[in-house]
């Protein structure tokens, strides 16, 4: 069983500590993102499923990482302007961090216990992999970097994860 991810000590993207604990009552699609990647464009559909699911109690949460090809090298702010020029992000986005390794941040210590459809656990593939945790705090899904946040199973997912 994955370790509850509130506690997790962690910064936003502006450097400020970032409250996990305000999301415990929300559905949280937990995504490790990276600017300079061929599935970046997938910052469309995780826009669009924040638009749509936010006043239902979900949100998704961006985790800039650059383990993967070297494929998020911006600073906090070169990724902050590219979400939000290029994208028109609005969901929280974090610090830069590892997801594997050594130096894996802790918030994805539980996560990556959680098999995907297909029974894999263990390390983060690449990056636009996506963990959905229901409010309260238990990881209920886990999706392959290539799976598109329109995908039928995520979306599905992630509706029968919204608070009641």
């Amino acid at each position: 069983m994955a370790q509850n991810i509130y506690g997790v000590a962690i910064h936003d993207l502006q450097g400020k500590p970032f409250d996990l604990g305000g999301l415990q009552d929300r559905a949280v699609l937990v995504v490790n993102v990276a600017s300079k990647c061929g599935l970046t464009p997938q910052y469309h559909g995780l826009e669009a499923l924040q638009k749509q699911y936010a006043e239902r109690g979900f949100t998704v949460l961006g985790v800039p990482c650059n383990q993967f090809m070297g494929q998020e090298p911006g600073t906090a702010e070169e990724i902050a302007e590219f979400c939000s020029a290029t994208y028109g992000v609005t969901f929280p986005m974090t610090e830069k961090v590892e997801v594997n390794g050594d130096g894996r941040h802790p918030l994805y210590e539980g996560l990556v216990e959680v098999p995907d459809a297909e029974g894999y656990t263990g390390d983060v593939r690449w990056n636009f992999e996506k963990f959905l945790v229901a409010p309260g705090g238990q990881v209920t899904a886990r999706f392959g970097p290539r799976v598109t946040p329109d995908d039928p199973a995520l979306v599905g997912a992630v509706e029968s994860a919204l608070p009641r």
